[in-house]
């Protein structure tokens, strides 16, 4: 069993100006403020973007706080190809992980980036739940995202 998510974020600006700013440490760490984790790093090793996010579990349901206990660490790595990633999330230590894309495709009025993820978990009774808990926060990470690059894109 496995949970789908598919978001699809339009920015103003060419593919190339989207792909740059994807890959640029200090727009990643500006992210991650609006998100409000508890603490996080950006790195990039040549096409490879690391980002690594710690959040408070103080919003999970109770069902979830027992398999992430008082803070979730999310490790999430993009590889770029020109406009497409391969993405990997991870949470170290803990059953699941999320994988998929993200494409850039020009448009008449800009850019659109295409995210697709398939979200696994291996927990019994559970594991569907905490997939659909992890799609949402997934999908209201990548909103926030969205809203800090058209910010960002509008000052460049």
């Amino acid at each position: 069993m496995a949970t789908q998510l598919h978001k699809e974020l339009t920015y103003d600006a060419s593919v190339e100006e989207v792909r740059a700013m994807l890959n640029d440490p200090a727009f990643r760490e500006e992210v991650l403020e609006a998100l409000h984790v508890i603490r996080g790093s950006v790195a990039v090793a040549g096409s490879r973007l690391t980002i690594e996010q710690v959040w408070s579990s103080d919003s999970l349901p109770s069902f979830a706080r027992k398999f992430v206990g008082d803070e979730i660490v999310i490790v999430q790595e993009e590889t770029w190809a020109t406009d497409r990633a391969d993405i990997s999330v991870t949470i170290p230590g803990k059953p699941g992980d999320m994988s998929g894309t993200a494409v850039l495709e020009a448009t008449a009025g800009g850019t659109v980036e295409q995210v697709d993820m398939t979200i696994k978990v291996g927990i019994p009774l559970v594991g569907g739940k905490i997939e659909k808990l992890i799609a949402e926060m997934l999908a209201n990470a990548l909103d926030k995202e969205h809203a800090t690059g058209v910010k960002w894109l509008a000052k460049a």
